[in-house]
């Protein structure tokens, strides 16, 4: 709940008093010691308790068998000191630990309430003559061995449900690392294959992929093909086909086909590690709205002891008799109903359940804090080249026949021109080139099967006005269009574009109907950003932007007060990725993009903006449910724990009662966070 609180081994926070959380997770992690300890107390705590219920179920019974038989003092002693000493102890130690610095929580109201009620019992148990006859009923002194007992029984079994429900969110961080396979089949330079332990793995090895096996490492398929289920990855359920030169990543699955990957990133630097980094980080993060929840425990807790002090002033002068009993329950019974668990409960519970959510939905949070303002953001500025578009150049248009395109493509695989690749690509048939020469800023010629064959721009070419016509239109469209000619002879075109994502459409559509508004943000040219921006209807469009700018753009719209999220994927968003109130990354992108965002989509589909709005929203509706339930439950609670109902209608609240509420209260809020676990996103 306080993740500046940072420890070398486990224990407890100095500030809530709750156990600490590890910073990473793994398979060899043990079971929860604290949910075992305290699995262990509630259990012995629960068998001591009974027979102290069944011994206080009758007070007129309880206060006539003491008085005949004083002895059921000594057994309820008995009974009750495992249960507050040892069951109860650790909450007692928090309580001190929370005085000795300062930092008052609900371990301190609990400490308070049964050790009051508990030392008091066994004063009356040892010397009962020492107390005067105006805290007698019947004759009698009044014990409070039972409610000291079973409200410690309580709040164990509300820890133990709270621990189990952090171990279930635990759980979400070692399902993701029980992906990675143990082992995988190495192929040597020799052509041998043996099976080794992934942990053996280096850069560079090369790793045979089987029909059904999980891939080991992040890698480069270098041979062969197969399809790929990355649903871990991007929560999407159809299978991605794989061939040479595709990436692939730890934990997915070959549903079928066989091929060769050659190790890119191993260990702690596959994706699926930083995953599982990323969600551990966040689930440890902290909402602004926690801080809200923080104020209010910062003041609660003091003004709940003080009320406390004060029932028990006004019940001991003006209460009916025995005042003094009358006093200390009521006082009690104020403490333990004011306790704050659901309070400290509200937001991290609803963090920890949203951000594993969020993985398994390709969205992976750095920060709780960005998943909230998310919320908030009304300006979504979006890098066009890789977020919006592809960000491969690939070939659109072929108005050369497959024949020459395959020679074109034998003569660009000797150049360095960004372009060169896509047309190399397009090409049906592997052909050799020779003396290829490249004219710098014009193109580029060379010789295929006796053709001489150049390729390059209108006046490198010459007299191609009979393909204009239709090469405008793709220039319309923002694709780039090189001319080829045949010994001599102009043979026609090749247009070459960043295709839009099949998804981007649809995204942005979804986004503006809920009130973001959309700016484009590139380095491309104003013609090539006007034509993808007129497909997209977008209609705010920055281009011709170095990446100065970039951060400069996003600066300004925060200035004039909107709240922004930028995504992107490139080096060059990385300064305006840090800037926005949320940075959103391509998963697809680079290393620097993903450090410098808060939220990353793992295949960089734009739909996932959708999604993490969505988680966004739900999380804060949840969180905002989740105070409302401990708000309310301590505003009625602590009065009616006081006493003020009872002038009007004789009713009191029993601090075991008290104690029951506390813990319902707290596995309320418990349940409702887990909802999140299955919300539709």
């Amino acid at each position: 709940m306080h993740p500046e609180v940072v420890s070398d081994k486990p224990g407890v926070c100095p500030i809530c008093g709750m156990a600490l959380e590890p910073m990473t997770a793994s398979l060899d992690d043990a079971p929860n010691a604290e949910l075992l300890d305290m699995r262990r107390r509630f259990v012995i705590s629960l068998i001591f308790s009974i027979p102290l219920l069944l011994l206080g179920m009758s007070e007129m019974f309880w206060m006539h068998a003491l008085s005949m038989k004083p002895w059921l003092a000594w057994m309820e002693l008995a009974l009750a000191t495992p249960v507050v000493l040892w069951c109860g102890w650790p909450f007692f130690v928090r309580a001190a630990a929370s005085i000795v610095s300062r930092h008052l929580n609900m371990f301190t109201l609990i400490g308070m309430g049964t050790g009051a009620a508990y030392l008091y019992s066994v004063a009356a148990t040892l010397f009962p003559n020492a107390f005067p006859a105006s805290f007698r009923s019947m004759g009698v002194l009044p014990l409070y061995y039972e409610p000291a007992a079973v409200i410690i029984t309580l709040v164990l079994l509300g820890q133990v449900l709270e621990l189990r429900a952090r171990d279930k969110t635990s759980g979400a961080i070692r399902e993701l690392l029980g992906l990675a396979p143990k082992s995988a089949r190495v192929a040597n330079d020799d052509g041998s294959e043996e099976d080794v332990d992934v942990a053996m793995i280096t850069p560079g090895m090369r790793i045979r992929v089987r029909p059904g096996e999980r891939i080991a490492v992040d890698g480069v398929v270098v041979e062969g093909s197969g399809n790929v289920d990355e649903s871990m990855l991007s929560g999407e359920a159809i299978p991605v086909a794989k061939s040479v030169d595709n990436k692939v990543s730890a934990g997915t699955v070959n549903t079928s086909g066989a091929f060769l990957i050659r190790a890119e990133r191993v260990g702690a630097d596959t994706l699926l590690a930083q995953i599982v980094r990323m969600v551990g980080e966040a689930q440890r993060s902290r909402a602004p709205i926690q801080h809200l929840a923080d104020v209010v425990a910062a003041w609660f807790v003091p003004i709940v002891i003080a009320v406390a002090a004060i029932t028990f002033a006004v019940w001991s002068v003006i209460g009916p008799q025995p005042r003094f009993a009358h006093a200390l329950v009521n006082a009690v019974a104020v403490l333990i109903i004011a306790c704050p668990c659901a309070l400290g409960l509200a937001t991290p519970m609803s963090v920890m359940v949203a951000t594993g959510r969020g993985a398994t939905a390709g969205i992976l949070v750095k920060n709780a804090e960005a998943l909230e303002l998310l919320s908030r953001i009304d300006t979504l500025v979006i890098d066009k080249t890789g977020t919006l578009t592809e960000g491969k150049p690939k070939v659109v248009a072929v108005e050369v026949g497959d024949e020459l395109l395959n020679m074109v493509a034998a003569i660009e695989r000797a150049s360095e021109h960004p372009l060169a690749n896509a047309i190399v690509a397009a090409a049906t048939e592997t052909k050799t080139a020779t003396d290829v020469e490249t004219i710098a800023g014009q193109g580029i010629r060379g010789k295929v099967d006796g053709h001489v064959i150049v390729i390059g721009n209108a006046a490198f070419i010459g007299n191609v006005q009979s393909f204009e016509e239709k090469a405008n239109q793709h220039r319309a469209n923002g694709a780039t269009v090189v001319f080829v000619s045949i010994d001599g002879n102009p043979a026609g075109f090749i247009a070459i574009a960043d295709p839009i994502k099949s998804t981007t459409a649809d995204a942005l559509r979804q986004l503006r109907e809920k009130g973001i508004a959309i700016t484009m943000l590139t380095g491309d040219a104003r013609p090539t950003a006007d034509a993808v921006a007129r497909q997209l209807g977008i209609e705010n469009v920055e281009a011709e932007v170095l990446p100065a700018a970039k951060e400069s753009v996003v600066r300004n719209l925060q200035q004039s007060g909107k709240r922004v999220a930028m995504a992107g994927d490139g080096v060059n968003d990385a300064p305006a990725l840090a800037r926005a109130n949320v940075g959103i990354a391509m998963g697809t992108g680079t290393d620097v993009a993903i450090e410098s965002a808060h939220l990353t989509l793992i295949h960089g589909d734009l739909r996932g903006i959708v999604r993490a709005r969505n988680l966004s929203e739900a999380m804060m509706r949840n969180i905002k449910q989740n105070l409302f339930f401990a708000f309310l439950y301590n505003i009625l609670g602590v009065p009616i724990a006081a006493g003020v109902l009872y002038p009007f209608f004789g009713l009191l609240l029993s601090p075991m009662i008290a104690s029951a509420a506390m813990t319902f209260s707290s596995v309320t809020v418990i349940g409702n966070a887990l909802r999140l676990r299955r919300v539709s996103l």
